[in-house]
């Protein structure tokens, strides 16, 4: 396991520096109470992806985090049968913004900040990582949102463009997420891989943790990343 020409950490946000579940299904119960929270809250997440995957394909026009959350929002509502009005969805899609940290998040980002640049490189916007930042004291040295390329993860203009920002070769910027097609993908495009293991991240669903050989690091939090790459 090496960082050896590494000299730029990226991490992805929701459910490897973030415990998006805790916090979503907490504001759920408050917010819907007649629902389900943790399965509503799953159910969200579940359409992350295949909404952002829409807006890559150019089968959606760009929209920014928020807007695409609220629509998926709306989905899962009428599929359990709720409809709230516009202060509550305001509200849970605004939830996003205030999702803990992992314990070791912040501590860690800290000890890595000692040797490398530490950057955000997430499907969020500049102004809800900013938030998310400050609600956990995540030390970034800067924050790579979606809105700065238009695009979302896992496009190239995400990985590379953080690296033409930041002055540095793809291969300089080290991707780091619990999420494996999220690294394949940075990897496709020159980037090196850390996979983070975060077994809660769905508060109990099962979650393949086991990362790829294809990785130069796994480790099963950010102190133990820090560890392995000396910091």
């Amino acid at each position: 396991m090496s960082a050896a020409g590494v000299k730029v950490l990226a991490f992805d946000t929701f459910g490897t520096v973030t415990d998006w579940f805790t916090g979503i299904s907490g504001a759920v119960a408050r917010i819907l109470p007649e629902v389900d929270a943790a399965e509503f809250t799953r159910e969200w997440r579940r359409r992350y992806a295949p909404i952002l995957a829409r807006v890559e394909s150019g089968e959606l026009g760009w929209r920014g985090l928020d807007d695409l959350q609220t629509e998926t929002l709306h989905d899962v509502a009428t599929l359990f049968g709720v409809a709230p009005d516009d202060d509550q969805v305001r509200a849970l899609v605004r939830a996003w913004r205030t999702i803990p940290g992992w314990p070791d998040a912040a501590e860690g980002i800290r000890r890595l900040k000692r040797g490398f640049i530490v950057c955000a490189l997430s499907n969020g916007s500049v102004a809800l990582l900013t938030d998310m930042a400050r609600h956990n004291d995540f030390a970034w040295d800067i924050i790579g949102g979606s809105d700065l390329w238009h695009n979302y993860k896992p496009a190239r203009e995400t990985y590379c463009g953080l690296a033409e920002l930041l002055e540095v070769q793809p291969s300089e910027v080290m991707m780091v997420a619990t999420h494996q097609n999220d690294l394949d993908a940075a990897r496709s495009f020159g980037l090196r891989t850390a996979f983070v293991e975060r077994p809660d991240e769905w508060g109990g669903a099962p979650k393949d943790d086991s990362g790829s050989p294809d990785n130069d690091v796994h480790a099963t939090d950010l102190l133990d990343l820090a560890r392995r790459l000396g910091c």
